[in-house]
């Protein structure tokens, strides 16, 4: 039988210590850990949901991983390649990469009898996965590709909308310039649905269409395209699955008259992705603040058993009990009390997570946070990675306090009492 054990559980559900100081002080340690843990959840919560929420924003806009012609820049009049290309199917056997789609994009005009404003008109074929634009609709439908000529329908934003005052089944007419063309070519659509991702930078931008209009547009031939969009299972291998699809292009892209190369969404908006990481240095920020209260606050509350206890100590000692036995009870008593609040921080933080992802409770402003709600990604490893690191280091930092015991002596702890 594990005699220190016995003790601090006696210890620990003592009733009659209900009138002591040392309760007081607990309950105080006791509602510091359960805050800091609850802030830790919500701040980790958060802050994930606010980088994935946007991460995929941008990824349903631009992809993972684009293969595009060398030759082509960071700007949307891109090179054209061929649709044929014989690394797609090891590319696509690739355990990281979950489908392959082509596209093409078309900087243009769209011009109304009171405005005029600058878009890119992404072109898509039957292949392209609407999931992310149906989650965003918010009016009409998305463009029907599948008819046997060039579709004439597109899908806009609301902001686009707004400011040219069109409407689902309105005409729109783009104007759009070649290279070594004067005359631009214009080209009527209708829309046929409004999307709003409230990421304005990008809202602002993209018109979704059928890729056969750019290629018409820029007299290209239905084997020609801007280059292919490549998704991926998971974001976290990302990098090295770019290099797969590189080493993969260079061994087996043989097409004549031009090289291609993996573009990943990181790599093409650098500076969005960087800001997101810079997030990650708030989050470590907050979690060592909080665990650092929570450890002091304990500190401060074993001090305060410790000298309440002091005669049983005392008592122990004279009977033969050695200091370490006596640091693991009040050490085991501390676990105990850490848990306990833990298991506060816990239910309060994941009841605050789960109240605001279905209800939606706290709402922001689209313009300044590029969504509508408080995005919260409520992910079990990070729960249990968050209350594992509460415990070990709150009671790493309790060990040193814990030898306080061996400065107490039997004769004069016993006489005090």
């Amino acid at each position: 039988m594990n005699t220190e054990l016995f003790i601090a559980r006696r210890l620990f559900s003592e009733k009659e210590s209900r009138h002591h100081l040392s309760r007081r002080i607990v309950r105080i340690a006791l509602a510091g850990i359960a805050l800091g843990l609850t802030v830790m959840i919500l701040a980790v919560a958060i802050v994930t949901g606010f980088k994935k929420e946007i991460r995929d924003k941008v990824i349903g806009f631009g992809s993972h991983i684009q293969v595009v012609n060398y030759d082509s820049n960071f700007s949307y009049e891109t090179a054209p390649v061929s649709r044929e290309q014989s690394f797609l199917p090891l590319v696509g056997a690739l355990p990281n990469v979950k489908s392959i789609h082509p596209f093409a994009t078309k900087p243009g005009i769209i011009k109304t009898d009171e405005y005029i404003q600058g878009i890119v008109l992404k072109g898509v074929d039957t292949l392209f996965n609407w999931d992310f634009f149906s989650k965003h609709l918010v009016e009409g439908q998305l463009p029907d590709l599948t008819t046997p000529e060039r579709s004439p329908e597109v899908l806009i934003s609301s902001n686009l909308s707004a400011l040219l005052l069109l409407k689902v089944n309105d005409p729109i007419f783009m104007y759009f310039i070649n290279q070594e063309e004067q005359i631009p070519r214009v080209r009527q659509f209708r829309v046929a649905g409004i999307y709003n991702t409230s990421l304005q930078e990008f809202d602002d931008l993209f018109v979704m269409g059928d890729l056969r209009q750019i290629q018409h547009i820029n007299s290209w031939d239905e084997k020609t395209i801007s280059g292919f969009e490549v998704i991926v299972n998971q974001f976290n291998q990302l990098e090295k699955t770019e290099s797969e699809i590189r080493e993969r292009i260079v061994h087996y892209g043989v097409s004549q008259g031009s090289t291609l190369r993996p573009l990943s969404i990181v790599r093409k908006y650098p500076q969005l992705f960087d800001w997101l990481s810079i997030l990650d240095m708030n989050v470590w920020v907050i979690l060592a603040l909080m665990v650092l209260v929570a450890g002091f606050n304990m500190i401060s509350a074993l001090l305060v058993l410790i000298l309440e206890r002091s005669s049983m100590i005392g008592t122990l000692k004279s009977m033969g009990s050695k200091n370490k036995n006596l640091r693991k009870i009040f050490l085991y008593l501390s676990g105990f009390l850490v848990a306990r609040g833990m298991f506060w921080g816990n239910l309060i933080g994941i009841s605050l997570l789960v109240i605001q992802k279905y209800l939606e409770v706290i709402k922001l402003d689209p313009t300044s946070y590029y969504m509508d709600v408080v995005p919260v990604h409520i992910s079990a490893l990070n729960i249990f990675l968050l209350n594992a690191g509460t415990i070990i280091i709150t009671m790493a930092m309790l060990v040193i306090p814990a030898w306080f015991v061996s400065r107490i002596s039997p004769d004069k702890s016993m006489r005090f009492d």
